[in-house]
């Protein structure tokens, strides 16, 4: 990736930096750090372990993947988490793109295969990547600790020098997620094409809620 520009420190429609639920957040959870780096480490961990990882709360409408209402809920699935992560860290000075890549899940619960029709890979897994240090650093906030530890594995650390992507083996030495495919970064939530995509590979079985009111294809 190119150096930051403008736009990676400028709001987006959901990654709305600048609005004041976004700015309150991240003053709170950034007082007193020390620098860049100790702002990003502690956005991190407060948007991994204080919003629940909940992948069944995949919806249609546009306003629920706006930072402002991720950081008011107990739970959201590793795309708005990213999201947040991404609005809080421009909102404390820090350059931030929201990025994307597919994963597959080798052991995935029997429930959530079901929802995503059988199959194991999830598309458009949502990560941040963060400006430090003059260098880009990604880090995926989706997994909190208390269910990492249910799952035998230890949470997702991130200490802003080195990326903190998903757990590759699991902590018997299982596989657990492999990286196929990088997305790519942008300035905002193309949730169009993320829902696009889910309909295609997972069908509507996928949405928490049926996709007939309003969603990013009529917003």
């Amino acid at each position: 990736m190119s150096g930051p520009t403008e736009l990676d420190l400028a709001p987006g429609w959901f990654a709305d930096s600048d609005a004041p639920v976004v700015r309150a957040y991240a003053e709170r959870i950034t007082a007193g750090c020390d620098g860049p780096v100790g702002r990003a480490v502690a956005l991190f961990d407060a948007v991994r372990d204080g919003i629940w990882y909940d992948p069944f709360g995949v919806v249609t409408d546009p306003d629920d993947y706006r930072a402002s209402r991720v950081a008011e809920r107990p739970a959201a699935w590793c795309v708005p988490k990213a999201v947040l992560l991404t609005a809080a860290a421009r909102a404390a000075g820090i350059p931030a793109r929201i990025g994307f890549a597919d994963v597959r899940n080798h052991l995935n619960t029997p429930r959530l295969r079901d929802r995503m029709g059988g199959a194991d890979l999830f598309a458009w897994h949502g990560y941040s990547a963060l400006w430090l240090d003059g260098r880009w650093v990604k880090a995926t906030p989706a997994f909190n600790a208390e269910l990492c530890a249910r799952f035998g594995v230890e949470p997702i650390a991130f200490d802003g020098t080195a990326d903190a992507l998903m757990h590759e083996f699991d902590g018997s030495g299982a596989r657990y997620m492999s990286y196929e495919h990088d997305r790519g970064t942008f300035h905002d939530l193309p949730l169009v094409d993320i829902l696009a995509t889910f309909r295609e590979l997972y069908g509507e079985s996928m949405f928490a809620t049926p996709s007939t009111g309003r969603d990013a294809f009529t917003r």
